[in-house]
């Protein structure tokens, strides 16, 4: 069980690279904590600052409210899993996950039960014997799973550890990953990925960095549901956002905004005043919440460009409908003959974004 906290926490580098800005976290005991975040945005950096691989240089960082930022690695009850699994290739894998409790002086007893114990929880019971060159890769990474279990660490911390995977793989393990959380729910959890789906199905609340600091912390539903700002609501979520600029036509209890220099229009359920009618906004529609619709009152057209046949739905590129990227629409089922076509599309008011044209930089 541990609790950690992050107050204010630097990191710069050779004085003057600045990586991370006043970092502020509190990550209960019992959760999974997922930071993601696009490449080197500092998410692997932070997560070697709470295991004592990199110096903070700046704020303080707390486990059970006992400062950490000189206690070395070892000392801090901390166990890392890495993306590069870092077996000893000459050991079984029984000596793999026995090391650090020999090194730790435990008995032979505590050191078998411990083994076993993990070893009976990742399934690689009939495997202790074996080499690591004679396993699979996501046989591999249960392995350094369980040298980190054995050790019974206060915080558990995984660095991209599915990413050498391939898919079928990554999904098996993610699966397994999500099973031994369960099984283990007083376990404090910190896990770096650039992978969405691993981010959205595994996390108890996700953590998204973006220019040298934190852009939102929340579960995943709600930053996928409730984006505070641009950069999040296009990060979370694949097909990204939809992005259209617009003025504010209409306000109220449900604001209506022209779309695309007035060639559409669509209704929110954002209350808006008088002092913000033409006020200039972007609209943030999901691909997903964009539907073929006969309502001419609220509803933009264009041109298919593009139509992907994906079977449980077709993803159609709107030709046209945004200056900066191609507007996508997933439709539920199979479309043929679309391309080329134009379809009045719309979205229900509740699944309406809108974001301040001048905030759309805050995150890049």
């Amino acid at each position: 069980m541990a609790n950690l906290k992050l107050t204010g926490v630097e990191k710069t580098y050779a004085g003057a690279i600045n990586v991370l800005n006043d970092i502020n976290l509190d990550i209960k005991t019992g959760e999974l904590i997922v930071f993601v975040g696009p490449s080197g945005c500092g998410k692997s950096t932070l997560l070697r600052m709470i295991a004592g691989l990199e110096r903070i240089t700046g704020g303080e960082f707390t486990i059970d409210g006992v400062r950490m930022n000189e206690v070395p690695p070892a000392q801090r009850g901390v166990a890392m899993v890495f993306q590069s699994y870092a077996l000893y290739p000459h050991m079984t894998v029984r000596e793999n996950m026995s090391f650090a409790l020999k090194i730790a002086k435990k008995s032979a007893a505590e050191i078998k039960q411990a083994v076993e114990s993990a070893a009976e929880t990742l399934q690689l019971t009939e495997y202790l014997d074996r080499l690591p060159k004679a396993l699979s890769g996501g046989q591999r990474q249960r392995v350094a799973i369980g040298r980190s279990i054995v050790r019974d660490p206060k915080v558990y911390l995984f660095d991209e550890p599915l990413s050498n995977l391939d898919a079928a793989l990554r999904v098996a393990t993610r699966i397994e990953i999500a099973q031994l959380k369960e099984s283990m729910p007083d376990s404090t959890m910190v896990y770096v990925t650039h992978d969405q789906v691993e981010a959205m199905t595994l996390a108890s609340r996700i953590v998204v960095l973006a220019n040298r600091g934190i852009a939102q912390v929340g579960t995943p539903l709600e930053l996928y549901e409730q984006p505070q700002n641009e950069f999040v609501a296009q990060f979370i979520g694949s097909p990204a956002m939809n992005l259209l600029p617009g003025k504010i036509v209409e306000p109220g209890e449900n604001t209506v905004v022209s779309v695309n220099d007035g060639s559409g229009v669509i209704q929110t359920q954002i209350a808006t005043t008088d002092q913000h009618k033409g006020m200039p906004v972007n609209v943030g529609i999901r691909p997903e919440h964009l539907e073929v619709t006969q309502d001419s009152n609220y509803a933009l057209e264009g041109r298919v460009n593009i139509a992907e046949a994906l079977g449980e739905v077709t993803q159609v590129y709107f030709d046209k409908l945004s200056k900066n990227a191609p507007v996508i629409a997933k439709l539920s089922g199979i479309h043929r003959d679309v391309r080329g076509t134009i379809l009045r599309m719309g979205a229900s008011p509740e699944n309406v974004h809108l974001f301040a044209q001048e905030q759309s930089l805050l995150y890049q």
